[in-house]
């Protein structure tokens, strides 16, 4: 193993600075992903399989992760702030890591007592984990860019997570016909493991990128440009984000957990489930391909409250339409509306300062809150009227329409005030 002065020559010798460890981070991001998305989102299959779970107790198990990763994501930006990201990253991974190890153990101990609420408190372990991944992987992506390299950073970010999460429900399905249930744990095991090992060799080329300063902004004499909105601007639009977040949340959260139960209703097999409901996904991934090439969206209303309402719609018809073509057209809208309301907070948290984890765990708190309230208010809609079709649906479209209201109304208000002030 190379010692000290031998690692601050290498680094000398092949320049390795802040940026130049950016694209072994996004690799990160990657494995990060395809692993969080292949537990998380056939962790609803699992239980449909071995516990018999149906609509309800899938809200309810999306439910709980959301109202932990709402307190615990705003902790892991903080700590991520405090530790260093690369730090509160690894210990991000070290804990999900082991919460799927002790999960694939309980998975195959028949004789348990309780066995489903065994695997509710693994989740609750690994969400933990979870939380201090995705502030801090967001800030080591972010950090040490210049604002005009920043919109293109979190334009690769997107691409690279959306990427993941796409395959990984694409082919998660088939990982289950395959290798059995088991494999929900195991296999995100192994992704997690790439990470660990990653991470052993970037520690100490990080540690001495830190002192180092990017060749480009060492030698530039240019001065930044002039920002093109005003600080109160950006931060009306950063709120504006961070509010209508958790409400594309909020549509995601009540939809994932029905996608065992809308399988079943159109005899799906969860390898054909997964290829045909991972199409809103990749059209989450080419909305973000897109928006990172074309930067006219940047702080556009217009743009963001069409989004909100295209989100309304196809979420709705999702759930209500009554065959497989409709519902694929409405992923296709789904997938363009989401992609939009998140890269618009995840954007605006990273352009609004410096505290770049900080934002990203309020961003990421974001998210939890709307993994909350959607599957909250889906669940209790079907124990309060269990006899109405569709009732989780309508509810959770209700509350997403009284949020566009909201929204509308406190910018109006802001653009009252941003005039008043001549901005």
């Amino acid at each position: 193993m190379p010692d000290h002065g031998t690692t601050i020559e290498l680094q000398s010798a092949l320049g390795i600075t802040p940026r130049r460890l950016k694209p072994y981070y996004l690799v990160l991001v990657g494995l990060n992903a395809i692993a969080v998305a292949l537990y998380y989102n056939y962790l609803f299959f699992f239980m449909q399989m071995r516990f018999g779970f149906g609509d309800l107790e899938n809200l309810g198990v999306s439910a709980l992760n959301g109202l932990l990763y709402t307190f615990t994501a705003w902790q892991g930006g903080r700590l991520g702030q405090r530790w260093g990201y690369l730090q509160a990253v690894t210990v991000g991974i070290v804990i999900m890591t082991g919460a799927l190890v002790l999960g694939a153990v309980l998975a195959a101990q028949p004789a348990l007592p309780r066995p489903a609420y065994w695997q509710l408190g693994i989740m609750a372990i690994w969400t933990a984990g979870v939380s201090l991944t995705w502030p801090s992987l967001e800030a080591l992506v972010s950090d040490h860019e210049p604002p005009r390299r920043l919109p293109r950073m979190v334009g690769i970010y997107n691409v690279t997570w959306a990427s993941g999460w796409a395959l990984a429900y694409f082919a998660g399905g088939a990982m289950l016909d395959t290798l059995g249930d088991r494999s929900l744990f195991v296999v995100p095991v192994l992704f997690h493991g790439a990470q660990l090992a990653l991470i052993l060799r970037l520690r100490p080329l990080a540690r001495q990128a830190a002192s180092l300063q990017d060749p480009v902004e060492a030698v530039s004499s240019q001065p930044e440009p002039a920002p093109v909105h005003t600080p109160e601007r950006t931060r009306f639009f950063l709120w504006l984000a961070w509010i209508a977040n958790p409400f594309a949340f909020m549509a995601i959260s009540a939809l994932v957990p029905l996608i065992p139960g809308l399988a079943q209703r159109h005899n799906l097999t969860p390898t054909l489930a997964g290829a045909f409901c991972s199409v809103w996904f990749f059209a989450r991934l080419g909305t973000f391909f897109v928006l990172w090439h074309w930067p006219a969206w940047h702080y556009r209303f217009r743009w963001f409250i069409g989004a909100f309402i295209l989100l309304i719609v196809s979420y709705a018809g999702i759930l209500a339409a009554p065959s497989l073509w409709p519902i694929f057209i409405f992923q296709v809208g789904f997938g363009i509306a989401t992609g939009l309301i998140y890269y618009s907070s995840l954007y605006y948290s990273m352009d609004a300062g410096d505290a770049k984890s900080e934002h990203g765990g309020i961003h990421e708190a974001g998210i939890g809150a709307g993994n909350f309230s959607g599957p909250a208010i889906g669940g209790l809609a079907l124990l309060l009227f269990p006899r109405v079709p569709q009732v989780d649906t309508w509810a959770v479209s209700l509350a997403l329409s009284a949020g566009l209201v909201g929204l509308i109304t406190a910018s109006r208000r802001a653009a009252v005030l941003l005039r008043r002030n001549g901005q």
